[in-house]
């Protein structure tokens, strides 16, 4: 375990950050994004052999569990290699500590001795940067809002290697970075994987749909279609996921959709994800989310949370139209914002109360 951590540029020893607590509130304030990283570093470098963290909370109320700092070290030590970083490299911080995502580029900085740039999490992080890092870990969000405004869009496009977790990718952004200089990659994981165990390259002549594990994690197909992991280098179990998944004869998966996101109507089982993804093709300036209420008739129908003004309800049923039969939202929900978790994802459980509660009762 590394026993100093550069941050924005200054090197720590690990006795020097249990005695910074003041420092860091003359030196960047006392409601600072960098002191809630001084309180991780306290706690990484306390006595315990574990760390608490917790779920994003995308489908259901967040978990709280104990994971041990050595499988944190595994997991941080397979990025580093895999994408080549080194001593003396970059990191930028821009997402929250409350989660796995933040608190592993911590911890990559920590075993290869990166310089640790923060930048206090928001929708677009890089507004402010002055120097470009090596490595950037962000939410689908941050790297949808950098593109839109070009300064931000040049800096993107510097950065040496970047990752993108923690939602699903949009076609029409994976068609803007398709063409980006450097490494763009979108991964795969969650906090039980402390952090991602696969990746697929966005950009470049290997661009492609599938995500290839590390080396050392294994794949299958569950009965029910949804991928198992099996990653003995961060977690001892075999971990079952909901996500439905293909394999390929490279030992490459994809996504489907999760297990959880299906919407049974009338006896036909409806992807969310597949109707969202269809929809999006046509709706470009809407923001929506697909979800369902119970139906007397049918279990449950199918429902369009809609929180964007600009496209009008001619156009939105005109697109829906196009769609399947049983796909086709019954109904269309106004609603003010789009529940979504702390890390950005969909919030479905909120999103299927929130219909509940605006439905129209037929």
């Amino acid at each position: 375990m590394k026993h100093c951590i550069t941050i924005n540029g200054r090197n720590y020893s690990e006795e020097e950050i249990h005695n910074l607590n003041d420092c860091f509130k003359k030196m960047y304030g006392k409601d600072s994004f960098e002191l809630s990283l001084l309180y991780f570093l306290e706690e990484w470098y306390n006595e315990s052999l574990m760390l608490r963290v917790h779920t994003s909370g995308s489908t259901g109320k967040p978990k709280e569990l104990w994971v041990e700092k050595e499988r944190m070290i595994n997991s941080a030590r397979l990025t580093v290699s895999f994408l080549g970083l080194k001593q003396g490299d970059s990191a930028l911080l821009c997402m929250p500590l409350e989660y796995i995502a933040g608190k592993m580029v911590v911890v990559r900085s920590l075993v290869a001795n990166l310089n640790l740039i923060t930048m206090k999490p928001c929708g677009r992080p890089l507004e402010h940067l002055e120097h470009i890092p090596d490595f950037a870990a962000m939410i689908p969000m941050q790297v949808y809002n950098s593109l839109q405004n070009e300064k931000d869009k040049e800096k993107l496009k510097k950065i040496r290697h970047l990752i993108i977790g923690g939602g699903a990718i949009d076609d029409n952004m994976a068609e803007e970075l398709k063409s980006f200089p450097n490494n763009v990659w979108s991964t795969y994981g969650m906090t039980e994987t402390l952090s991602h165990v696969a990746l697929r390259k966005l950009n470049g002549n290997d661009a492609s749909m599938w995500y290839t594990p590390f080396s050392n994690v294994d794949i299958k197909l569950s009965e029910e279609g949804t991928l198992v992991i099996y990653a003995p280098s961060v977690n001892q179990d075999i971990l079952v996921t909901n996500d439905i998944a293909e394999i390929n004869s490279k030992r490459q998966f994809r996504i489907i959709g999760r297990k959880d996101n299906i919407i049974n109507t009338g006896g036909v089982k409806v992807q969310i994800e597949k109707v969202e993804t269809r929809l999006k093709t046509m709706l470009t300036e809407l923001d929506f989310m697909v979800t369902s209420v119970k139906d007397e008739k049918f279990g449950e129908r199918i429902v369009l949370l809609v929180s964007s003004p600009i496209t009008s309800e001619e156009d939105i049923h005109n697109a829906i139209n196009i769609l399947p039969p049983y796909w086709r939202p019954k109904q269309i929900i106004r609603c003010n914002n789009l529940p979504l978790t702390g890390t950005g994802k969909p919030d479905r459980a909120n999103a299927r109360l929130l219909a509940e509660k605006l439905k129209i009762k037929d």
